[in-house]
């Protein structure tokens, strides 16, 4: 969870602070939204409609067969075999994204966005009293509904502190609201499985049950002493804070870690495609340690199938593709895998560039200039523009894709990912 602060006092009362809100199966919803025929039918969003693909967003009609995220897509055809597998579009995710948060924000200013389909809100003043803050509410779902399309359902939670209003929005769904003030906690989280509360999953809940704590009641009457025996960890004691319905400030970690994976396509599930699609992902990796101005000093890479296999290495500070091109051909050399299906890097100990000092061994400098060159030269005439001619077979593989907690695609050149400014889901868009 990270570190975090009280914010106010111990003995003060709890009033509403945050408001959450999360989009209702936010892509298949997308879908739904711009293309009729999906409307009220069961669909699935994946990346591949082979057996072995995985679900990656369930509509509510698929959901009633017990389809959901994480599902493996030959399931999802024997749980509901009238479902309809829809290939992921990226690029429409987020043009819906910018304009859910421009209606959004015009309803209340953002405090955070804390994923594509998750934002969060605080409430000041008058905007705490639970009647403004159910009215605030019933608004955001009306320009919602409006302004960007009928099939596009948020549900909202309403608590003392972000915590328990993100909690909140699991209590309803799809579409609905639910607000929780001082006087229902903890009685309203009583029956609820561990698993329920942001940040405890299955691994979680293993150790959690290892030490006496089953389920949610447990969870609640358990001392402050036992909580920070059960979870560990810096940040332990604000579970038996946020859980009561204080109010916490978290100090996130950021620029961790920078990478890119890719599944191979049948066509180079081959030493040489593995090779290419991996050496295509550090260029795609490079491009956007320059777009962020950071420096990497660590790779790791991985190609994993039936024999999977993982190798690191440190580097001089590089933002160049050239260099890190040379060292991961060299780690190649000790490959031991069979049957490729994925690939993956991956940049850790990633330094902001006023902090970088040259190596005196390396020349990574001029190498990152003339990535810099090329970035500036896809930017102004387009994607592949000026590459690599040895990546000219996969130049067009792994293309950007967007997760639930990534609110934005990387741009390689102009006008990538791009989209028309149009909702065809919206019902005055829907007869043009």
């Amino acid at each position: 969870m990270g570190q975090s602060r009280l914010l106010g006092s111990l003995s003060g009362e709890k009033p509403l602070r945050w408001l959450f809100l999360d989009l209702n199966s936010y892509f298949a919803s997308v879908e739904q939204a711009e293309h009729p025929e999906y409307r009220g039918r069961p669909i699935a969003v994946a990346p591949t409609r082979g057996d072995t693909g995985t679900v990656i967003a369930a509509s509510y009609e698929a959901k009633k067969f017990g389809v959901k995220t994480g599902v493996k897509t030959g399931d999802a055809r024997r749980m509901c075999p009238e479902i309809t597998f829809v290939s992921a579009t990226p690029a429409l995710y987020v043009h819906y994204h910018k304009r859910v948060l421009q209606v959004l924000g015009d309803v209340l200013p953002i405090d955070r966005v804390c994923s594509i389909d998750e934002m969060r809100f605080r409430l000041l003043g008058d905007e705490r009293d639970p009647a403004a803050a159910r009215q605030i509410a019933a608004n955001m779902k009306s320009v919602l509904r409006e302004m960007v399309s009928p099939w596009v359902t948020a549900s909202i939670g309403v608590a003392p502190n972000a915590f328990l209003a993100k909690l909140a929005t699991d209590m309803m769904k799809p579409d609905g609201l639910v607000v929780l003030e001082e006087g229902d906690l903890p009685d309203m989280l009583r029956g609820m499985p561990l698993t329920e509360f942001p940040g405890i999953n299955k691994r979680t809940e293993a150790r959690l049950m290892a030490a006496g704590i089953f389920k949610s009641d447990d969870l609640l009457d358990a001392s402050k002493e036992d909580i920070i025996r059960a979870f560990g960890g810096p940040a332990a004691e604000s579970w038996w804070y946020q859980l009561r319905g204080y109010d916490l400030d978290y100090q996130s970690a950021s620029n961790k870690s920078l990478g890119h994976s890719h599944v191979l396509p049948p066509d180079l599930r081959t030493d040489a495609g593995a090779r290419s699609v991996l050496l295509r992902l550090t260029h795609k990796a490079c491009a956007r340690l320059r777009q962020n101005q950071l420096w990497a000093t660590r790779m790791s890479v991985y190609v994993q199938g039936r024999e999977t296999w993982h190798a690191e290495s440190r580097l001089a500070p590089t933002q160049d593709a050239i260099t890190v091109q040379k060292r991961l051909l060299e780690l190649w050399e000790q490959r031991d895998f069979s049957k490729p299906l994925q690939v993956g890097v991956t940049f850790t100990g990633l330094r902001p560039a006023p902090e970088v000092t040259g190596s005196l061994f390396e020349d990574t400098v001029s190498g990152s200039n003339l990535g810099h060159a090329v970035d500036a030269m896809n930017k102004k005439f387009g994607k592949n523009t000026v590459f690599l001619a040895g990546l000219h077979d996969v130049k067009h593989t792994a293309s950007e894709k967007i997760a639930f907690n990534k609110t934005w695609l990387f741009e390689e050149g102009k006008d990538d990912h791009a989209w028309p400014d149009t909702f065809r889901g919206h019902p005055e868009e829907a007869n043009k």
